[in-house]
């Protein structure tokens, strides 16, 4: 069965005009249409962005009728994490605490799906995250993934996707997540990445997809709309999978 997946940091919604712009990212989210949308980056409640639900007001616009959402982040007002929009019954779902040290607290969001088609199910373990600023840091919030009660409790055999915004320029964590966690990187092809940083003129691979399991990769892609380029300061990438 056929599934698509779509990675995107918002930037809260506000463009690189500094514009707080919520119908720009579900436009760019509708054109692709994703059966599942993982996005980071996403206000609840926060001033700057009108004090709305903005993965409830998404998802809404959209017609997406499951949600996740993983606030990582308090402010004086409100809150902001990463969101996981889905077409298919989400059945289980935790927010992993990645934070570490005095770095800035992060998380990865972790949901079960139910992927249904013609009467088959299929279970498909999603991990959507949004990790630091230093090497360092990513290296350690990859391990604490790995540790996570979620992650050790798969068997190598099950469907799992772990994407979001890695914040990974150089790289440096392909081999982690491909030689020591058995994943396949859907946006990295030898020495080509897809960039989707700064939106505007791309030039870092910031943005991933890895898969695990009965998964085969049928196509990956970066956003190639205009208004993309101005609706958050990082561009989507989307991959379309065969469940077996």
């Amino acid at each position: 069965m056929r599934f698509r997946v779509l990675t995107y940091n918002i930037h809260r919604a506000i463009g690189i005009d500094r514009r707080f712009r919520p119908e720009r990212i579900a436009q760019v989210l509708a054109s692709h249409d994703p059966d599942v949308a993982l996005l980071q980056e996403v206000d609840d409640g926060v001033p700057r962005s009108g004090e709305v639900d903005l993965a409830r007001e998404l998802a809404a616009a959209l017609g997406y009728p499951h949600l996740a959402i993983g606030h990582n982040v308090t402010l004086r007002k409100g809150r902001y994490g990463n969101a996981t929009l889905s077409r298919h019954r989400i059945v289980a779902e935790r927010n992993i605490d990645l934070s570490v040290g005095l770095w800035r607290r992060r998380g990865c969001l972790h949901t079960a799906l139910v992927v249904e088609h013609r009467g088959r199910r299929r279970r498909l373990e999603v991990f959507n995250l949004h990790l630091g600023l230093s090497a360092r840091e990513r290296e350690r919030q990859v391990a604490l993934l790995a540790r996570s009660r979620e992650f050790v409790r798969l068997p190598v055999n099950a469907a799992c996707l772990v994407a979001g915004d890695f914040n990974d320029w150089r790289s440096l964590l392909l081999p982690l997540l491909e030689d020591g966690l058995g994943f396949t990187s859907a946006t990295d092809r030898g020495k080509h990445s897809l960039a989707t940083y700064p939106a505007f003129l791309p030039g870092g691979p910031l943005d991933r997809i890895y898969y695990r399991g009965p998964l085969r990769l049928a196509a990956a892609r970066r956003c190639r709309l205009r208004l993309s380029r101005i609706a958050s300061d990082h561009l989507p990438v989307i991959a379309d999978f065969d469940l077996d």
